[in-house]
């Protein structure tokens, strides 16, 4: 990663993005220009100060009336077009200042005989440092040059790695040099991917997210430190303490405290944005607040509903206004169904042993803030243009500059060991990992949901980026193509991305396959349920995770939860394993039944987040026992050693009560059993004749079981 440059070095880093700099006139005659080779054209350099190399990129042309005019980038420091002023070419002599800056920073050197570099001296406010610099073809020149021959490469990634399409767009400083389909969207079909065709961007959709927020930032309708609960007063996470600290930055730099708890929420068509962020109270966090950075949807969610909160309208509406229509981003879309009613859409498709299988698509729509979008490479340039552009696309601003760049600084490290040495372990921003890639800082995020890849990657200080899309479900070729691109384009080092990963895929295939041969190996032999299967079944409930349902179907236990159906098999003793069915999100997983203190299957654990222990779901008991019509036939009065005990029903609750004792409350509980919920360790049981009549009342207690007859 480069070094910083002091800035004492040079001052006038402090103010230049802050500062708009007024274009002075050239002194420079068009006479002298002709007299020596031009300096027009794209020039290259460094300015050598101590200990580092501070690089810059020049852009000189000469006007109508003879003058030279030009402008400065310096990538390190995020300075970017500033102008030049007293632009002067007498002979070989070639001087020229940064206009407006303090210290007067001034070029002044010698062109060499053949016109190709300029060396001197660069002084600036009595310090001074040798420089050099070249002429360029400019690197968008550079760039369509260089990827002459990446069409092999991505041909290469998509057989290696069995994925059926890829589109590709590749964006330096204002210009999108490459945007192309490769493969098919549909295997079927044969149709050929396009850089029109719509491909979902999964987890890159959190930072149109974050844009939104900034536009409200940039409009005074939003900070970023100030608490949530003073956008939301209701809002409430499982720690208290956190629930008054946690500040929209929190939301959507992972450093919550909550880790993913993405069972909660995957499928769930049913239950609203608001419905999900208000079960944040029920989630267990692993973490303070800020301590440790956790990867974690549920958050962007209430991001998202921040947006809505804030804006009066959707999050669809709301991302529409802010950031895809001033991007003029007008085939984008929010869900699944809305690509398949356009005409260039893709299909999704995942490997399974060894073969390519289309899959169903995944409506997202509730979680539409972390991960809904869907868009092509076509639209998604533009995505890019703004973010390494400074806010800009062409001439029109739509975002504050120092948002932007807010976005794209490292707020919490990740904690994460990168898997080659050409990359440096990564931050997070806001909405984008935040790292380096051989030198070269970058920012980017990748997608992938049912079926779909995705990798947004970009180096801002080179004004370069990327967007790949891919067709295959968890597949690694988007980051490969960027890794290719980005070498041919900065002309770096080549490396065989492609190649490695194909031999790796192979071995990591056969890997898989023994492991899955192994799966059984501590599964305990001979062992049976200690319950008969329809008492497993019933309705579970976890405030945070919902309803879970376990039904039980010729004679096997199935669970449906976030209505996907389940298969179980018994595995061993009160544990049972979900089996292959067509949605396989929980294959291999165990649910592991807990039985009561009075025989009843009570309770179930699901290992719904790896970082946490089991999610217990408490089962709930039978419905009819909070039925005004099936209760009212227990009301009445039963006698137990000449005490009256009288049950009456208000509304579907029923009340026991007993001369000289305060009225107790009946609560469901299991077995057909209520307990009294002034006093807990008693529990009492409806006793019915064979006509389903009340006759009596079974009263349990720690000290034996009573009877009162009904009067």
């Amino acid at each position: 990663m480069r070094k910083p440059v002091l800035l004492k070095v040079l001052p006038l880093l402090i103010v230049l993005a802050m500062i708009s700099f007024p274009m002075s006139a050239s002194t420079a005659a068009s006479e002298a220009a002709s007299e020596k080779p031009s300096i027009a054209g794209h020039w290259v350099g460094e300015v050598e100060i101590p200990g580092t190399e501070l690089g810059f990129d020049i852009d000189f042309s000469l006007k109508p009336d003879g003058n030279w005019s030009g402008d400065i980038s310096i990538p390190a420091q995020n300075a970017k077009d500033l102008p030049l002023g007293n632009i002067t070419v007498k002979g070989k002599d070639v001087s020229f200042e940064i206009s407006g800056v303090p210290g007067a920073p001034t070029f002044k050197g010698a062109l060499s005989d053949d016109g190709q570099k300029i060396s001197g001296q660069f002084t600036q406010g009595g310090q001074v440092f040798p420089f050099t610099m070249s002429r360029s073809a400019g690197l968008k020149s550079q760039a369509k040059q260089a990827l002459a021959g990446f069409d092999e490469i991505v041909s290469k990634g998509l057989q290696g790695l069995n994925v059926p399409g890829v589109a590709v767009a590749i964006i330096v400083e204002d210009e999108v040099v490459l945007a192309k389909g490769y493969g098919v969207k549909d295997l079927e079909k044969k149709v050929p991917m396009t850089p029109d065709t719509l491909l979902a961007i999964g987890s890159a959709s959190k930072a149109f997210t974050v844009f939104a927020l900034g536009t409200l930032v940039d409009e005074g309708k939003l900070d970023w430190d100030t608490p949530l609960r003073n956008y939301i007063p209701w809002f409430r996470l499982y720690d208290s303490s956190a629930s008054e600290r946690l500040t929209p930055r929190d939301t959507v730099t992972h450093r919550s405290g909550l880790p993913r708890h993405d069972l909660m929420w995957y499928n769930n068509t049913a239950i609203s944005r608001e419905g999900l962020v208000r079960r944040l109270a029920y989630l267990k966090p692993t973490a303070d607040l800020r301590a440790i950075w956790q990867y974690n949807n549920l958050m962007f969610l209430t991001a998202g509903y921040l947006v809505e909160v804030l804006t009066g309208k959707t999050w669809e509406d709301g991302v529409r206004a802010q950031v895809l229509s001033p991007l003029g981003m007008k085939r984008t879309n929010f869900s699944v169904a809305d690509s398949q009613k356009d005409s260039d859409f893709s299909l999704p498709y995942r490997e399974r042993e060894g073969k390519l299988e289309k899959m169903p698509f995944r409506s997202l729509n509730n979680m539409g803030p972390a991960g809904s979008i869907n868009s092509s490479v076509n639209e998604m340039s533009n995505w890019v243009l703004v973010h390494i552009n400074g806010g800009k696309l062409k001439d029109k601003q739509i975002i504050n500059p120092q948002t932007v760049q807010d976005m794209h600084l490292a707020h919490m490290p990740t904690g994460e060991t990168p898997e080659i040495p050409e990359v440096t372990p990564a931050d997070y921003g806001m909405g984008w990992f935040v790292d380096s890639y051989r030198g070269h800082g970058r920012v980017h995020h990748g997608g992938n949901i049912d079926g779909f890849s995705a990798m947004v990657s970009m180096l801002p200080q080179d004004r370069v980026g990327f967007v790949v899309l891919a067709n295959k479900n968890g597949t690694g070729l988007p980051e490969l193509i960027i890794r290719h691109a980005t070498d041919l384009i900065l002309g770096l080092e080549a490396k065989d991305w492609v190649g490695e990963a194909a031999k790796s895929k192979v071995k990591g295939d056969e890997a898989t396959k023994e492991a899955e041969k192994k799966k059984a190996a501590r599964r305990v032999p001979n062992t049976k349920p200690s319950h008969g299967l329809d008492e497993y079944a019933g309705d579970y409930f976890q405030p945070g995770y919902g309803d879970l349902k376990v039904t039980v179907e010729k004679g096997q236990l199935a669970f449906m939860y976030n209505n996907i159906t389940t298969p179980l098999e018994h595995w061993h003793y009160d544990t049972f394993n979900g089996v292959r069915a067509g949605d396989p999100v929980f294959e291999d997983s165990k649910l592991n039944f807990i039985t009561d203190a009075n025989g009843n299957v009570a309770r179930l654990e699901a290992p719904f987040e790896a970082t946490l222990e089991p999610i217990v779901f408490e089962k709930k008991p039978d419905a009819k026992l909070s039925d005004p019509a099936y209760l009212q036939k227990s009301a009445g009065k039963y006698v137990l050693i000449e005490q009256v005990i009288t049950i009456s029903l208000k509304g579907n609750v029923l009340f026991a009560s007993i001369p000289g004792a305060p009225e107790m409350e009946l609560v469901p509980g299991l077995g057909d059993e209520f307990t009294l919920k002034q006093m807990k360790v008693v529990s009492l049981r409806f006793k019915l004749d064979d006509k389903g009549n009340v006759v009596a009342i079974e009263l349990f207690q720690p000290g034996g079981t009573f009877e009162a007859k009904r009067q």
